[in-house]
């Protein structure tokens, strides 16, 4: 019997506001389990059993502009960090989110400035950003989520290829400083893009494995699987819980699973945030007595 995959920002606003069912699911869980990277747990929800998960960059590329000459890609996510003292922080807003244009504009300019270097910058039709090697790079690389509002340190690629693509991060960061692109946004009103963090490497591809199920949501990675089938699903809640914009989501997908799970349609239901997750099954929901508490806590 399949599963669906409930993915969900975990980040404490400065005001955050309660999510009744969220919260009952919660406290009816069976216990929590750490989750080193949790598009890999999510990917085995709605993959066959021998489907090999591509890289986040390779499948995203692969999707959004087919087949490509590519030995390497990942993800250039523009970031907006803090300088201190001794150290370098994601600003807790440090993810903005690019136009067609800047984007563009910022593909072209890279590409003038690294020419020739085995390096190129891809705009993406929804805006996103890949760089694309001409060789492979061995190297581990973290989502920029994970670093949000922390210091950036323990969150930079690590492995043999790390020094260059770290090397490679320091000079975006002087290339963006002053770039037109920032100009226009703060006339704007906008923060400055002060970085493109790079992760999510792999081997480009040249086709997506098969799913059994659905993706919804958004998420780079899982945007790429568009493909409604039986089997499990995977829905990707950007939005913080509590807020009216999860409140839209939460009754779109999370009551319907809810519904599902308790007419035993589905088996279970997992429910994800930073790096914990948790399963809640048809003979959970029977744990009224289980005392619920803020969401947040369960992530502190």
């Amino acid at each position: 019997m399949s599963a669906q995959y409930f993915r969900f920002i975990a980040r404490t606003p400065a005001d955050p506001r309660r999510s009744s069912l969220l919260e009952q699911l919660l406290a009816r869980a069976d216990t929590f389990v750490s989750s080193s990277d949790w598009r890999v747990d999510a990917f085995r929800v709605i993959a066959p059993q021998a489907a090999t998960m591509p890289a986040v960059a390779a499948a995203a590329l692969y999707a959004d502009r087919g087949a490509m000459e590519a030995v390497w890609v990942c993800i250039a996510a523009p970031v907006h960090y803090l300088a201190e003292m001794n150290n370098v922080r994601l600003a807790p807003e440090g993810m903005p989110t690019l136009r067609p244009d800047e984007a563009e504009a910022l593909a072209l300019d890279f590409n003038r400035v690294w020419s020739d270097s085995g390096t190129r910058l891809l705009a993406g039709r929804s805006a996103v950003l890949y760089c694309i090697f001409d060789r492979a790079l061995q190297v581990t690389t973290r989502d920029p989520e994970d670093a949000v509002g922390r210091h950036i340190e323990e969150y930079l690629p690590v492995g043999g290829g790390a020094p260059l693509l770290k090397q490679l991060m320091s000079e975006i960061e002087m290339w963006l400083f002053e770039h037109p692109v920032n100009g226009a946004r703060a006339a704007q009103g906008l923060a400055p893009i002060t970085g493109l963090w790079l992760w999510g490497g792999g081997t480009a591809i040249t086709s997506l494995p098969a799913i059994q199920g659905f993706c919804a949501g958004n998420d780079v990675f899982f945007n790429a699987f568009t493909r409604q089938a039986a089997g499990g699903g995977v829905i990707v809640m950007p939005d913080v819980p509590g807020s009216d914009a999860w409140r839209e989501a939460e009754s779109r997908w999370l009551k319907p699973a809810v519904a599902q799970l308790s007419e035993g349609v589905i088996s279970r239901l997992d429910l994800s945030a930073g790096a914990r997750c948790c399963s809640v099954s048809a003979r959970a929901l029977l744990r009224f007595w289980r005392r619920r508490k803020p969401w947040w806590e369960w992530f502190a």
